[in-house]
């Protein structure tokens, strides 16, 4: 992996690789690795062997990495640091904020273009992205999680030879973006397997069998008026909560051994490509 020279090295996504390795996964297996607590239950968990892929062991030399993307089928995503350093760079969603700059979204979000790599990028937009409001950056270190919310446009590059284990979830919180996604982009709804022929109902079905009737009722409701749902909302997310109001300008942590935390980078930070 250190002796790749390629502008734009391959970049390993295993979405199997729990399986190959015959981990065990979650806490009260003893096993090799399980989500952090922090982001609460993981409503996509209902699907049991109908769930999408989900997860997935990321390795690839240093300059490799992802251009601008959001998560699939409007999950929100972890993403743990076993080794290397990662920069990313993210923006929120906003519908009165166009997307990141130097990359254009058709009209109905299907089709995502950008610089043919991340160096191009980089080169052409990387100062004017930096002083575009919302605009989020940091490196994370062997160690450390990142969060990525639901809808966030995100870029990263691997700063040195880099593993990490990432993962798709659903929070209560997103779960009206979640249902919506489903229901009204069935042609951007990818990693189901092909007998899963209607995923929306699928993951409907998957709550009210697991417990989760009310809250989907009251989502469902929120949908058909348009409204927030889900108890509207609260403006603080659960991550808020568990950082205790941290100052987003210096690091985003938690404490003890389960801790994680994403240091930001300044404007003037020799470790910024």
């Amino acid at each position: 992996m250190g002796d790749s020279s390629d502008e734009s090295p391959l970049y390993l996504f295993d979405s199997r690789f729990v399986e190959k390795l015959g981990l065990a996964v979650g806490r009260e297996a003893a096993g090799g690795y399980w989500a952090p607590e922090c982001f609460g239950e993981d409503l996509f968990a209902v699907l049991d062997q109908k769930r999408p892929d989900c997860r997935w062991l990321i390795i690839g030399p240093e300059r490799s990495g992802s251009t601008f993307h959001k998560d699939p089928n409007a999950t929100s995503a972890w993403n743990a640091v076993i080794r290397g350093a990662k920069y990313w760079i993210m923006f929120p969603p906003s519908k009165a904020s166009p997307p990141p700059p130097g990359v254009f979204v058709s009209a109905d979000q299907s089709e995502v273009t950008s610089p043919l790599s991340i160096a191009e990028w980089l080169l052409g937009f990387h100062a004017e992205a930096r002083k575009t409001k919302g605009c989020v950056e940091g490196i994370c270190t062997a160690g450390e999680v990142l969060h990525v919310p639901s809808g966030w446009w995100h870029l990263v590059v691997n700063l040195a030879p880099s593993i990490a284990i990432t993962q798709n979830f659903i929070p209560r919180q997103h779960l009206r973006a979640a249902l919506s996604f489903l229901r009204d982009r069935p042609s951007q709804v990818s990693g189901f397997a092909p007998d899963v022929a209607d995923p929306f109902r699928a993951f409907v079905e998957g709550l009210r069998s697991k417990g989760y009737g009310d809250l989907l009722g009251e989502t469902l409701a929120g949908m058909e008026r348009g409204g927030l749902g889900v108890g509207k909302m609260k403006r603080k997310r659960r991550w808020d909560e568990v950082v205790n109001g941290a100052d987003e300008k210096d690091e985003i942590g938690g404490g003890g051994g389960d801790g994680f935390s994403f240091s930001f980078a300044g404007a003037d930070d020799d470790d910024v490509p």
